[in-house]
């Protein structure tokens, strides 16, 4: 049995246990455009999407890295979403080797409004701190992820 002082680390990892839940089935709640609901889009889609709609069309390559991901695994989901009419590939002006994935004109309104609901709240959650707070904000979440990989979990 945990036994913590009060504002000790064990008490920041109950709320943190207890809220993760919470806010997981909160976002699961967001309304999601029909149109959305019936592509069958998974977890690591939305990933994909959100990078392409915040920063705007990249190469495949490009979207591994910011991803961590291999790039197979990019083109694998870029061709699964392409076939499925979301996204769509081009030749890069600049360089006709490369291939610009974006997402198409038909679907990015859809995709807008089944992310504005997230994006809202982080919003407003984050306003409030400085820019040193929201870095030590997303860091801690960036270490907690890597700790859930660690095999002790520690």
């Amino acid at each position: 049995m945990l036994v913590s002082s009060p504002g000790g680390i064990d008490d920041a990892i109950r709320e943190l246990l207890l809220l993760m839940p919470r806010m997981v089935g909160r976002a699961k709640r967001l309304p999601v455009p029909e149109r959305v609901r019936s592509l069958e889009l998974s977890p690591r889609h939305l990933s994909l999407l959100a990078l392409l709609l915040f920063d705007g069309p990249a190469t495949v390559n490009d979207l591994a890295v910011r991803l961590e991901v291999a790039p197979t695994t990019v083109s694998l989901m870029v061709a699964e979403l392409s076939r499925k009419g979301v996204l769509e590939r081009r030749e890069d002006e600049a360089d006709r080797r490369r291939r610009i994935v974006s997402i198409t004109a038909e679907e990015r309104g859809d995709i807008e409004a089944w992310l504005a609901g997230s994006a809202a709240a982080w919003r407003k959650a984050l306003a409030p701190l400085t820019s040193e707070q929201r870095r030590l904000f997303v860091d801690t979440l960036l270490a907690y992820e890597r700790a859930l990989e660690e095999p002790d979990g520690q």
